[in-house]
């Protein structure tokens, strides 16, 4: 008997060299705008530069105090991951386990309606509290994102928790383990594919988010990377190569992040789907 033929589907063949080509091409853009020199962008704005400048990036880093802004967004992602799978896990170990009393359902209910509502209807009550709190700053930048995570984070963590059977926790306490001892020792380690995708999210939100700084920071020495762009476009507007040297050293950390931790989002989300 003949083994039938793989025929390439072209019209899903074609669908994905579109989407490719409407993925990278920005891309290509930023890249070669960030490589060229104003002469070469009245030339061509397409065309890869054929002298390429290599000084638009140490005057973009000169320009925006890249090194500074780049450590504070390190600081406040590595402490927002930190801080969100420590704390959103714990709280959301708390509901999973208790759904059976109304208080526990109406506040799983609570945090995840909070998913639907704008960020734009109380950023003006959270920049008057964290005000009256002194906390605009770093500080208060970190608590905000662990805080703004909580909703979406215990939606995927509840359904993955209810999956892990009841009988671990039982044999653990059995063993004399309490409840804390048992969610650290037991629960948390389970949980890795999911803290992985959260983490990773939270990672690429936090870094790449630009609102929620702009109204929480007034101390030009604490802005995160987002923000120098901003005012790095504000100031030098009509030099579009220094700009977009920026915009890709600014970006760049996070394209090798994910591609490097892209696996484990696909996993975590694949999992979590299967086990909810």
């Amino acid at each position: 008997m003949k083994k039938p033929r793989n025929r390439t589907n072209w019209i899903v063949m074609t669908l994905i060299v579109l989407g490719t080509i409407v993925v990278l091409f920005p891309l290509y853009m930023t890249v070669t705008i960030a490589l060229k020199n104003p002469e070469q962008m009245r030339q061509s704005i397409f065309a890869f530069p054929t002298d390429i400048q290599w000084g638009n990036f140490s005057k973009a880093i000169e320009m925006t105090g890249f090194f500074r802004a780049l450590g504070n967004s390190a600081v406040v992602t590595t402490a927002t991951v930190i801080l969100t799978l420590l704390t959103n896990s714990l709280v959301a170990y708390a509901i999973a386990r208790n759904m059976n009393h109304k208080f526990f359902k109406g506040l799983y209910f609570y945090f995840v309606s909070a998913m639907f509502i704008p960020f734009q209807i109380i950023m003006l009550p959270v920049v008057k509290l964290a005000s009256g709190l002194h906390m605009t700053n770093l500080v208060g930048l970190i608590f905000l994102h662990t805080v703004y995570g909580l909703a979406f984070n215990i939606f995927i963590y509840v359904a993955y928790i209810r999956s892990i059977p009841m009988a671990l926790e039982e044999a653990a306490k059995v063993d004399g383990a309490t409840t804390w001892g048992t969610f650290w020792r037991i629960i948390f380690p389970l949980l890795a594919p999911m803290s992985a995708t959260v983490g990773i999210l939270t990672c690429l939100s936090t870094y790449n988010d630009f609102l929620l700084p702009l109204i929480m920071i007034s101390d030009q020495t604490q802005y995160t990377l987002p923000l120098v762009q901003y005012i790095f476009q504000g100031q030098f507007n009509t030099d579009f190569n220094l700009a977009f040297a920026s915009y890709l050293m600014a970006m760049l950390p996070m394209i090798i992040i994910y591609i490097f931790a892209q696996k484990w989002i696909i996993n975590g989300v694949t999992q979590g789907s299967i086990k909810a």
